[in-house]
């Protein structure tokens, strides 16, 4: 049975509840309804609750390169799950782009026929290829992991987060998927406490659970990939596999109880938004001796990137986030986009109705 998650009357998470219970308070005016980033049903009291005890609640994170899983398990309840888009190819693209435009702009301005110390650059400052920073693309895969970590606890009591700790394979000695763990676990320390767990541990608990796992496509966006080693991450606090010595035994068995049961998946994507540039890189031939404006967050029909909205185009209906918008002296239209960041198309502003207004998440049910 789905869990409803449940806010006291300052806003602070309790112990979930039924759906009927929330409806019967919904319905009796003792309860609201309370929106969230993350498009959870979720309500408030407006009078005392009856008692503020609470169950230990757990919530697993299972990082990758490209996709992370997300799961929030009680010992009673499986309470949430998600599967995370992470942004590395978008942001790895974007930067390999503002490489090629940097270096093709000190390449014109250089002129290498002069002496070396005559020409138009200026000497480095400091030394610049020592710095002890996250990579762009890891700390935005980071961000979005601990944005939706925090969003969660807003509505769970989550009182202990697993995350798993990735070790490489074989003599690589690195990987991705690596970098930033230590700073990554030093953010969740700061908002609860966190422990950690093997791949190997997680894999022997999800197929003691009876959780399914698809290896051969990673990127398919179902419970199966990524969300389900989430909640076997979060059930590692509630069941363990622990040595035992009788006298005339010995051996492991599992120690625990808990129970797996329906619950919210969501999909969790980052809109990939491209900020306001000069032009395109390339000259336009529509437009003689003039570039097209390229990028930018916010448009002239009272949109803004991120924003969900709902579009109309041939009677049909979509609903989608808005990535951008195409202003000429004929057409005006805004491109919607899905979760996936696939534009749906190009729809006039009068067809496109406001749903919600950007909250650097795309979630889709």
């Amino acid at each position: 049975m789905i869990r409803v998650p449940v806010l006291d009357i300052n806003g602070k998470p309790m112990m979930p509840t039924k759906a009927s219970r929330a409806r019967r308070w919904l319905k009796e005016g003792k309860a609201k309804i309370v929106c969230n980033d993350l498009n959870i049903f979720c309500i408030q009291l407006l009078v005392e609750p009856s008692g503020y005890n609470q169950q230990p609640i757990a919530l697993g994170l299972d990082p990758g390169k490209k996709f992370t899983g997300v799961g929030v398990q009680s010992a009673k309840f499986t309470l949430f799950m998600a599967h995370l888009i992470l942004p590395f190819s978008d942001v790895t693209k974007k930067m390999s782009g503002r490489l090629i435009l940097r270096r093709a702009r000190r390449g014109r301005r250089i002129n290498r026929k002069v002496a070396f110390c005559k020409r138009a650059h200026r000497q480095k400052r400091f030394d610049n290829r020592k710095q002890n920073k996250l990579p762009p693309s890891i700390r935005a895969n980071k961000e979005l992991e601990l944005r939706v970590t925090k969003e969660l606890i807003k509505l769970f009591p989550v009182n202990q987060i697993t995350y798993e700790y990735i070790k490489a394979k074989g003599n690589k000695g690195f990987s991705p998927v690596m970098v930033g763990q230590k700073v990554m676990l030093q953010w969740l320390e700061e908002i609860a406490p966190t422990n950690i767990q093997e791949g190997w541990q997680t894999s022997i608990l999800r197929q003691q659970l009876g959780l399914s796992k698809d290896k051969k496509d990673k990127s398919k966006q179902t419970p199966e990939t990524h969300a389900h080693d989430g909640i076997a991450l979060a059930s590692s606090n509630f069941m363990r596999f622990e040595k035992f010595h009788a006298t005339n035994s010995r051996g492991h068995h599992w120690v625990g109880e808990i129970s797996i049961t329906p619950a919210p998946f969501r999909i969790i994507a980052r809109p990939n938004l491209f900020r306001r540039q000069l032009h395109f890189e390339n000259p336009v031939k529509d437009i003689p001796g003039n570039r097209k404006r390229k990028g930018g967050t916010i448009t002239p029909f009272g949109f803004r990137s991120g924003d969900l909205v709902k579009a109309e185009k041939a009677g049909k209906s979509y609903v989608g986030w808005i990535g951008g918008y195409t202003q000429t002296p004929k057409t005006k239209n805004v491109s919607v986009y899905d979760h996936d960041w696939f534009r749906i198309g190009q729809f006039s502003p009068a067809k496109v109705q406001l749903i919600k207004r950007s909250t650097k998440l795309c979630v889709k049910a």
